[in-house]
């Protein structure tokens, strides 16, 4: 069957689901949302909720349907799994959710082999990973959320330092989605000026407050958890705007989950780093020159994602 245009799919319609299927449809990003999940009970009430907008947002489709109505999908989200509970890390969360991923990965293959995945389930490096293993489609086509969101809360925390845009502020936070991430300051700049070792805006650079603004940005999600019980309106925005960049082809670079064969000294693992994404998936892996400290926090991250998937037969 051909792809509808414009047309997603989400597996899994729990709170980060729903969060997607709002964005996207406040953002009008797409013609068609598909809603699959075990409960169709609470999908087809979600489809419904979200259906009756319209009046103000504009026309678009949004029904619940089955793994065999993702055919006319051009991207595919997957939010399903185990949701992370108070004091959880996200890698504890990986045996239950490898169970999960197993079944998702037959189902999407059998009917929607061609449609680019985006993957929002954590631990979302390992799951990524494993799900571009067990899926028959080029794994360029399989694509993690990764460090979007963490990236997103430093540019916020940073606008609020420097007093300005968190969109005028560019930099990554690399590696794991998770405990072993790591700010790359060397990466960091505003309008063009980096502020590694220099003041900016009248604000001297201080190693101790950033590094308090990383551990924050690393520490937002248990947080977050403690006091609502989950995320997810956050990352709900990050799955429409990566959604976005596939369906518009529009080549933008983001710091998503990706797999390395080489690249940093890493191999057979999926890290965050910056890729240009398109119609077409990853499409080309942007090579930071990173200094020698955050090299070796990469390379650690690497190596404790790499151990997680050993630990699961990966």
């Amino acid at each position: 069957m051909e792809h509808r245009t414009r047309s997603v799919g989400i597996v899994g319609v729990g709170n980060v689901g729903v969060a997607g299927a709002y964005a996207l449809y406040l953002r009008e990003a797409c013609e068609e949302l598909v809603l699959v999940d075990m409960n169709k009970a609470r999908s087809e009430g979600e489809a419904l909720d979200l259906m009756h907008g319209q009046g103000l947002t504009g026309r678009m489709q949004v029904s619940a349907g089955e793994y065999a109505d993702l055919a006319r999908c051009q991207v595919i989200v997957v939010t399903a799994g185990v949701g992370q509970k108070p004091g959880e890390s996200r890698l504890e969360l990986l045996e239950n959710n490898a169970k999960v991923f197993k079944s998702i990965a037959e189902q999407l293959d059998r009917y929607a082999p061609s449609a680019i995945v985006v993957v929002a389930s954590n631990p979302v490096d390992v799951l990524t990973f494993m799900l571009q293993e067990l899926s028959q489609r080029p794994k360029h086509r399989i694509i993690g959320t990764g460090t979007m969101l963490d990236t997103s809360r430093l540019k916020t925390l940073l606008g609020e330092m420097y007093q300005v845009d968190p969109q005028s502020v560019h930099g990554y936070i690399l590696g794991e989605h998770g405990d072993t991430e790591l700010a790359a300051w060397s990466t960091v700049s505003i309008g063009g000026l980096a502020i590694k070792e220099q003041s900016v805006f009248g604000l001297a650079y201080s190693d101790e407050k950033l590094n308090q603004l990383a551990i924050s940005v690393k520490q937002a999600a248990y947080k977050i958890i403690e006091g609502k019980g989950y995320t997810n309106l956050a990352i709900g925005v990050v799955i429409a705007r990566l959604v976005e960049a596939i369906l518009d082809d529009s080549k933008t670079v983001l710091p998503v989950s990706v797999r390395l064969s080489g690249e940093y000294g890493l191999n057979n693992v999926a890290l965050s780093l910056p890729a240009c994404i398109g119609g077409k998936g990853v499409e080309k892996l942007v090579e930071l020159p990173l200094e020698s400290d955050e090299l070796a926090a990469l390379q650690s991250s690497g190596e404790t994602m790499r151990g997680s998937l050993s630990n699961i037969g990966f």
